[in-house]
């Protein structure tokens, strides 16, 4: 059985930094993308970074220059390092894993249940 699992989440004011893991088991990701998307209140998920073979890195225009994202295949985890944060990233974030990932929410197969971020003003 699949699974992801996020932590690292919490709450942290303006202009601080977390660090969300998010640690796969079941089966090797290590020729997939792994992704974060985030989902606002009464908003629909997010983009926010992917990783994988085929492009390395893509970001969010929102999140470029302030968010980080890497994977330890040794490890099966893929983290995101979130720095300088405002108000307006708070969101469940999630991971997730697939062989076609991309910027797009559809293209992942596997997701896990969330961890939330909350920045105070």
């Amino acid at each position: 059985q699949v699974q992801l699992v996020e932590s690292g989440g919490g709450l942290v004011q303006a202009g601080g930094s977390l660090r969300l893991s998010c640690t796969a088991s079941g089966r090797t990701f290590s020729s997939d993308a792994m992704g974060w998307f985030r989902q606002a209140p009464g908003k629909e998920h997010e983009f926010v970074a992917t990783i994988n073979w085929r492009v390395g890195t893509v970001y969010a225009d929102s999140v470029k220059g302030r968010f980080t994202i890497s994977r330890d295949n040794a490890k099966n985890t893929v983290y995101l390092q979130m720095n300088s944060l405002k108000p307006e990233d708070t969101a469940v974030y999630y991971c997730a894993a697939g062989v076609r990932g991309s910027n797009r929410y559809g293209t992942y197969d596997y997701w896990g249940q969330g961890t939330q971020v909350t920045v105070s003003s």
